[in-house]
C-alpha cells in the first residue's frame, strides 16, 4: 500500500484566517500555548472546509442535512461517497433512523500551527458612515499576526473509491442498497482490508485523487477577507509516497534562532532512514521568494538527491499539476494497490 504523507506550509501576512471565540467586542484568532509562547494556529476542520470549498465549481457536492433544535441537532452529508468526491476522501457519519453508516477519512490532516512564536495584534476600528455630527461611533477591535504555518497530511490511496460495506466491529460505509446501486453503476465487489467492499473504476478513483491535488494548488479560504485578503495557496508542501502509514517528514521546517528553516539535514536523514519504504521521488513544492534564498540553499545542498532522481523541487502548482496528471495517466497505478507494507 502507498500513502502521499508530509507537510504543508502557509505564509500569513497580517491575517486573521481562522478565528475563535469572541470576547466581548474583540473578534479572537485561535492560538496556542507552549510554555510562555504563544502559536496562532488554523484548525485542521478550517483547513479542510478550505480544501472542500477550492474544489472545481463543476465537482458535485455532497449535500448537508441539518435536523434537530438546541443540544439535539445533528448534521451530515449524503453519505454517498460513490457519487461525492467530498464524501469519500473527507468521510462522514451519518446516523438515521437507527442506522449507522461512517466513512472514516481518507485525507488526514494536522492542525497548521506557527513554526515561531508570535505576539498577536490588536486592531481598533470604529463605525462611524452615516453618523449624526456629536454622535458616538460604534466600536469594535479584532486580532491578526503574521506567521508561517505548518502542519501534516496523509492521504490513504488505496482507500480512495473503496467503500466497506460489512466489518466486524466497523460502521460500514454505506447501506446495501446504496452498495447495490454503485455496483449497477460500474463498481466492483472486493475484499478491502478484511471487510467486504466495494471498489469504483480505476480511472475515477485517478481522477479524485487528481482533482484534490490541483485543488491544493489552488487553494482559497480563510475569514476576515474583508480586511485581510491573503493568499492562501501552499507556501510549500512536501510530499512523498510511502508503503505504510509513516510520515517522517514532520520536523522538516522549524525554528531556527527565532524564524522558520528549513532543515536539509533532517531531510536527508530521513530520506536515507525510511530509503527501503519510500516509493518514488519525494516532491517539493516551494513557491518562488519564499523564506528569502533558503529555496536556493536547499536546492544546493540537495542538489546530489536531485540529480538522482530521488527529490524533485520546484513551484507548488508545478508539483502538484505534475503528480495530478502522472495520476490522471496511470503512471502511478500501483499506489492504489492495497499491498502488505
Amino acid at each position: 500500500m502507498t500513502f502521499l504523507v508530509g507537510k504543508i506550509v502557509e505564509d500569513i501576512n497580517a491575517g486573521a484566517p481562522n478565528n475563535g471565540e469572541g470576547e466581548d467586542n474583540i473578534g479572537v484568532v485561535k492560538s496556542l500555548r507552549v510554555g510562555r509562547d504563544t502559536h496562532p494556529y488554523v484548525s485542521a476542520q478550517a483547513f479542510r472546509r478550505w480544501l472542500r470549498d477550492s474544489l472545481p465549481a463543476a465537482e458535485p457536492r455532497s449535500e448537508v442535512t441539518r435536523s434537530g433544535t438546541g443540544k439535539n441537532q445533528q448534521a451530515y452529508t449524503r453519505g454517498r461517497p460513490d457519487h461525492f468526491l467530498d464524501d469519500d476522501l473527507f468521510g462522514y457519519m451519518v446516523a438515521v433512523k437507527k442506522e449507522n453508516f461512517q466513512r472514516d477519512t481518507v485525507l488526514a490532516t494536522g492542525t497548521l500551527v506557527s513554526v515561531v512564536p508570535q505576539s498577536i495584534t490588536k486592531d481598533f476600528g470604529t463605525m462611524s458612515r452615516g453618523f449624526a455630527a456629536g454622535e458616538h461611533p460604534v466600536i469594535h477591535q479584532h486580532q491578526l499576526y503574521s506567521a508561517v504555518l505548518a502542519g501534516d497530511l496523509l492521504l490513504d490511496l488505496p482507500r480512495v473509491g473503496v467503500f466497506e460495506t460489512d466489518g466486524s466491529g466497523l460502521r460500514v460505509a454505506m447501506p446495501k442498497a446504496a452498495a447495490e446501486e454503485a455496483v449497477k453503476a460500474g463498481a466492483q465487489t472486493t475484499t478491502f482490508r478484511g471487510n467486504a467492499s466495494v471498489r469504483l473504476s480505476l480511472e475515477e478513483r485517478r481522477r479524485r485523487v487528481a482533482v484534490l491535488l490541483r485543488a491544493l494548488a489552488s487553494l482559497r479560504g480563510g475569514a476576515k477577507r474583508s480586511l485581510h485578503y491573503g493568499d492562501r495557496t501552499p507556501a510549500l508542501v512536501l510530499l512523498a509516497p510511502m508503503k505504510g502509514g509513516v510520515n517522517p517528514f514532520t520536523r522538516i521546517v522549524v525554528n531556527r534562532e527565532s524564524a522558520p528553516f528549513f532543515d536539509t539535514d533532517v531531510l536527508r536523514e530521513e530520506m536515507t532512514a525510511w530509503a527501503d519504504e519510500i516509493d518514488g521521488p519525494v516532491s517539493i513544492g516551494w513557491a518562488p521568494g519564499f523564506l528569502g534564498d533558503q529555496r536556493d540553499r536547499v536546492k544546493r545542498e540537495l542538489k546530489d538527491l536531485m540529480e538522482a532522481g530521488r527529490l524533485v523541487v520546484d513551484h507548488p502548482r508545478t508539483v502538484l499539476g505534475d503528480l495530478a496528471r502522472r495520476f490522471e495517466e496511470g503512471e502511478l497505478d500501483g499506489w492504489f494497490e492495497d499491498r502488505p507494507a
